[in-house]
């Protein structure tokens, strides 16, 4: 299933017969839509969750629910990078490298256990733009590798690290 904070991608769902739920967020209704989200996860029985550019820090309440079964795919080879806009501070920085991670959410922005990471060269050509391009890859990659170890029971965790068998 689907639930998302933005209904650009609805008819897809639809079109590959796969269930969406549209729960817009606003700072205002935030507790009511995180409510609602919780409810429509537990009428489906849902025991992962994964965010994939949901762009919003879950609340402790939530977290409660699913401890250490949220993964996050953050568009940034952390620790570096936090938060919203990583690929324009990699080209700010002029790094050579870009990357994603997977990670299990936890109360702090992009800090918790780190499943998996990969990294792609790059140089100066590149701009902001290009980067965001290629770094999509990366991120589908590093997030379904994450997502097939963590169902498959691979991942155990170690304060707050990762233990991987892959």
């Amino acid at each position: 299933m689907v639930i998302s904070n933005h209904n650009n991608n609805e008819e897809l769902g639809k079109r590959q017969g796969i269930p969406f739920f549209h729960v817009p967020i606003t700072p205002e209704t935030k507790p009511q839509a995180e409510a609602e989200e919780l409810r429509i996860l537990a009428e489906c029985n849902v025991d992962t969750v994964v965010l994939a550019r949901y762009m919003q820090v879950l609340s402790p309440t939530f977290l409660a629910r699913y401890p250490a079964r949220i993964i996050n795919i953050h568009h940034g080879f952390l620790p570096a990078f936090v938060g919203a806009n990583p690929y324009q501070a990699a080209y700010d920085r002029g790094v050579k490298l870009i990357g994603a991670t997977a990670h299990y959410v936890s109360e702090e922005l992009d800090a918790g256990p780190i499943i998996e990471q990969d990294v792609l060269r790059i140089d100066h050509r590149q701009g902001p733009d290009e980067l965001r391009r290629l770094g999509r890859y990366i991120e589908r990659v590093v997030l379904a590798r994450a997502v097939g170890w963590h169902v498959e029971d691979r991942v155990l965790l170690h304060g707050n690290k990762t233990i991987v068998f892959n």
